[in-house]
């Protein structure tokens, strides 16, 4: 199946590399950004990188109010700082009601002992639960939170030595990231439980950045025994 995807967050790393894999893979994308005029070279960009691709999706450019129209699903790929106004200001009036909405964000932060895990409400909560709480109108999952921007950009058809962790309280949400997770590892992504969850999925992403700094290489997370 064929999505159209609205990612919030389109001209950062993140944003632009997972639209780069889901246009890839046939799917329609709209990299948003605070304003058309900074998406648009983006996309522009993501278009060019495309064009010997066969069967790859459109990539388009517009603001972020602008790109959730018309959208099957919305990723968030933004940073921490300025997420919940960000969230909030979509949820207003009701552009986030009734989509799926994938959050990829993660809650970091860095002091002279490396990455961390930044608390969430105290440590009781997490990005994607906030999420879920300032746009009720919406389907909240957690995923693709530990996929490398570098890799994502990378020449490799699929990025299969990763999986793809998915958590969420509705089924048909989920599978809706389960089976995006496809244009990027090549298989479907892997039923990680609630919701809730994603409170230890989020830091988990600042274990990955210290092994790469350590090792000098970009890691990823792979279940074995599937």
């Amino acid at each position: 199946m064929s999505y159209r995807i609205a990612v919030i967050g389109g001209t950062g790393p993140q944003g632009k590399g997972l639209g780069y894999r889901f246009a890839r893979h046939g799917h329609t994308v709209v990299l948003g950004s605070r304003s058309a005029e900074k998406a648009t070279p983006v996309a522009e960009e993501v278009t060019a990188r495309l064009a010997d691709v066969e069967g790859a999706g459109e990539v388009l450019g517009a603001s972020n109010t602008e790109a959730l129209v018309g959208a099957d699903a919305v990723l968030i790929a933004i940073p921490w700082d300025g997420h919940d106004e960000m969230i909030a200001s979509l949820a207003a009036d009701g552009g986030l009601d009734g989509k799926v909405v994938i959050s990829c964000v993660n809650p970091l932060g860095f002091d002279k002992g490396g990455p961390f895990g930044r608390a969430v409400e105290g440590g009781e909560s997490s990005a994607a639960e906030s999420a879920q709480r300032l746009a009720p109108g919406a389907t909240v999952v957690g995923a693709f939170h530990h996929v490398s921007a570098v890799t994502l950009w990378g020449e490799e058809e699929y990025l299969d030595h990763e999986d793809i962790l998915v958590c969420g309280d509705d089924a048909e949400a989920k599978q809706v990231a389960i089976e995006l997770a496809r244009s990027v590892v090549g298989r479907d992504g892997v039923d990680a439980g609630k919701l809730r969850l994603a409170r230890q999925l989020e830091p988990w992403t600042a274990v990955l950045i210290s092994i790469n700094k350590r090792y000098k290489i970009h890691s990823g997370t792979r279940i074995s025994g599937l």
